[in-house]
C-alpha cells in the first residue's frame, strides 16, 4: 500500500515544468511574485507580512533531506540491527518507510491545503478551531516544541562533536575534574550550536545557496558509506547476509511475544532516522507555488531517503551484523566507529578518516535544516498571538524571525551541555502524541468539517493512509519495553503547557473563557 500511496501521489501532483528556470530562480537570489489560483486556499491563508516566497521544488527537497539524513542513520544503524536481529534490521526500515509515507501524505494534504509559516501549529490552529479548542491545542504544540526542538538540534550537535572525538580522541577528556560529566565534546557542540545560529543569522535567498553545498556533502556521506559497505561486504563473503533479511520465511518460527517488541523498539529508531519530511511545512508562508512544491518536497524526499536507508542497511548488515548487540551497549564511539571502520577495512585508514569527515559534514547540514525549519514555528504561534509576543519579531533588514531563531539556538546550546541517551526516545513518544497522532485523526475531522475547503492535494487511498499512520504509531508505543517513563513525561509537559495556555486565556478572554465556536 505504502508503494502505491507515493507512486499514485507523485503522478497526482507533478507536472511538467522547466527545471533551468526553477534553478535560475533559487540561485539569483532575487523574489519572484506569482498569482495564486483563487480556487486554492493557499492565496487567503498564507498572507504573512515579511515573508517572501522563496523557496521552490529543489531547495525544498534539499532542505526535507538534509532534516532526515543527519547523524541520526550512522549512529543508529547498530542500534537497529540489534533490536531487531540482523534478519529483521531491515523490515523495521521497510515499516518505518511505510509509516512515513503514510503520515507524509496527511502532511501533503495539510501543508498544500494550509501553506502557513509554522507548519503544524498552523495545521491544528485550523483543524481545531481557530477561536476555539484549536488554540490550546496548538499552543500545546508550540510549548512541546520548545523542549523538543532544542533537544533534537542538541542531539545533532552532541552526534557531530562525538564523530570529531573519533578523528582527534582528546576531545573526549574532562576539562574540569569536578564536573565529571562534562566533556570536551558537549562544548564543542554548544559553539557548534551557536556557529549554525549566526550562519542562520541572514536572508533566505543566502542560506538556500548554503544549503545545496550542504547537501552535496551529504549525498557524498552516504555513497562513501553504501560504497564501502558492500566492498566491505564482499571481501568478508557476507552477502548471504543480505538475501537472508529479505525471506520472510524466518518470520516462522520466532514467537510474536519476541518478535513484536523488538519490532517495535527498532521501528522507534527508524522512524526518528525518517523524520523530517515535513520540514517544509514549517516554511509554508516562504514556499512559491506551496499547494504544487508542499507535497511533491515531502513525497519526493521520503521515496529518495527511504532507497537510501535501505541500501545503507543492506551494504553494513554484513560487517555490523555479528557484532552489532556488543556495539549497541558499548558507547556512541564505538558505535560510530563501526560505521567509519567499514570504509577502513575496504579502502584503508585515509578512507575511514574521510568518511568520518564527511559524517561531520552530514551532522552539521542536518542542525543547521532543523534550526532553520523550527524558528518559524514559534513565530507563527507569536505572531497568531497564542504564544509569547516576543518571538513576533521580524528582523528589520532581512525579514526573518530572528528573536525565534536565537531563542531556540540558545536553549538548543544549553541542551548541548545534558546527558541524551534517551532523546531518541523521549522525542518520539512527545511528537507522537502531541503532534502526529493529532494530526491524523484532524486531516479525517477535517475531511468531515469542512468538505468544501479547496484541496490541491488530496489523499490517495483516504482515509487507509492517516489509519495505517494511527495504527503505526500507536504499534511502536504499545509494543517498546517500558514506555512509561517517556508516556509520563510527555503527560507532564501537555499538563504544564495546559496550565500556562489557561493562564494566558483567562486575561486575554480566550478560549475557554469566552463564548467562542470551535
Amino acid at each position: 500500500m505504502g508503494v502505491y500511496a507515493y507512486v499514485s501521489s507523485l503522478a497526482s501532483v507533478y507536472n511538467p515544468g522547466s527545471p533551468a528556470v526553477v534553478f535560475a530562480t533559487l540561485v539569483d537570489g532575487r523574489v519572484y511574485s506569482f498569482a495564486m489560483p483563487q480556487t486554492s486556499s493557499a492565496s487567503s491563508s498564507t498572507a504573512v507580512p515579511g515573508l517572501a516566497r522563496r523557496i521552490g521544488l529543489p531547495s525544498a527537497v534539499v532542505l526535507n533531506m538534509m532534516d532526515m539524513i543527519g547523524v541520526g542513520p550512522f549512529l543508529t544503524l547498530p542500534l537497529v540491527i540489534a533490536a531487531a536481529g540482523g534478519r529483521f534490521a531491515i523490515w523495521a526500515w521497510v515499516l518505518g518507510a511505510a509509516i512515513a509515507v503514510a503520515d507524509g501524505l496527511v502532511c501533503a494534504e495539510l501543508g498544500a491545503a494550509l501553506p502557513d509559516a509554522g507548519g503544524s501549529y498552523a495545521f491544528l490552529r485550523t483543524i481545531y478551531g481557530p477561536h476555539g479548542a484549536g488554540r490550546w491545542i496548538s499552543f500545546l504544540y508550540v510549548w512541546q516544541l520548545s523542549f523538543s526542538a532544542p533537544l533534537s538540534i542538541a542531539s545533532g550537535c552532541i552526534g557531530l562533536a562525538t564523530f570529531l572525538a573519533y578523528i582527534w580522541p582528546p576531545l573526549a577528556a574532562q576539562p574540569f575534574a569536578a564536573l565529571p560529566f562534562l566533556h570536551g565534546t558537549n562544548f564543542v557542540a554548544a559553539a557548534t550550536c551557536l556557529l549554525v545560529m549566526t550562519l542562520l543569522y541572514r536572508n533566505l535567498s543566502s542560506i538556500t545557496k548554503a544549503a545545496w553545498v550542504l547537501f552535496g556533502g551529504v549525498l557524498l556521506t552516504l555513497t562513501g558509506v553504501i560504497v564501502s559497505g558492500f566492498v566491505a561486504g564482499s571481501r568478508m563473503q557476507g552477502l548471504n547476509a543480505v538475501h537472508d533479511v529479505w525471506k520472510l520465511s524466518h518470520l516462522v518460527g520466532w514467537p510474536p511475544a519476541s518478535l513484536l517488541p523488538a519490532l517495535a523498539s527498532a521501528t522507534l529508531i527508524t522512524c526518528y532516522d525518517y523524520w523530517g519530511y515535513y520540514n517544509i511545512c514549517f516554511l509554508g508562508a516562504e514556499v512559491k507555488r506551496p499547494e504544487r512544491t508542499i507535497p511533491r518536497a515531502i513525497l519526493i524526499s521520503i521515496g529518495v531517503v527511504a532507497a537510501i536507508y535501505m541500501a545503507m542497511n543492506m551494504a553494513v548488515l554484513p560487517t555490523l551484523g555479528a557484532g552489532s548487540a556488543l556495539a549497541a551497549k558499548a558507547g556512541a564511539p564505538v558505535r560510530l566507529a563501526m560505521v567509519a571502520e567499514i570504509a577502513q577495512s575496504a579502502f584503508g585508514r585515509v578512507a575511514g578518516d574521510v568518511l568520518a569527515a564527511l559524517i561531520l559534514w552530514s551532522a552539521f547540514a542536518s542542525v543547521f535544516s532543523l534550526l532553520l525549519g523550527y524558528s518559524r514555528v514559534p513565530y507563527a504561534a507569536a505572531k497568531d498571538g497564542n504564544y509569547f509576543s516576543a518571538l513576533a519579531a521580524l528582523h528589520p533588514k532581512h525579514g526573518f524571525p530572528h528573536r525565534s531563531l536565537l531563542a531556540l539556538g540558545l536553549v538548543a546550546a544549553c541542551f548541548c551541555f545534558f546527558t541524551l541517551s534517551q532523546v531518541i526516545t523521549l522525542l518520539v513518544v512527545v511528537r507522537i502524541l502531541l503532534q502526529f497522532l493529532l494530526q491524523q485523526a484532524g486531516v479525517i475531522w477535517l475531511r468531515w468539517k469542512q468538505p468544501d475547503l479547496p484541496r490541491p492535494f488530496r489523499i490517495p487511498l483516504y482515509p487507509l493512509p492517516p489509519l495505517f499512520a494511527m495504527a503505526g504509531f500507536l504499534f511502536v508505543l504499545a509494543y517498546r519495553p517500558n514506555p512509561l517513563l517517556e508516556l509520563g513525561v510527555a503527560a507532564a509537559i501537555a499538563a504544564v503547557g495546559t496550565v500556562i495556555y489557561m493562564i494566558r486565556a483567562q486575561r486575554r478572554r480566550e478560549w475557554p473563557f469566552r463564548g467562542h465556536a470551535v
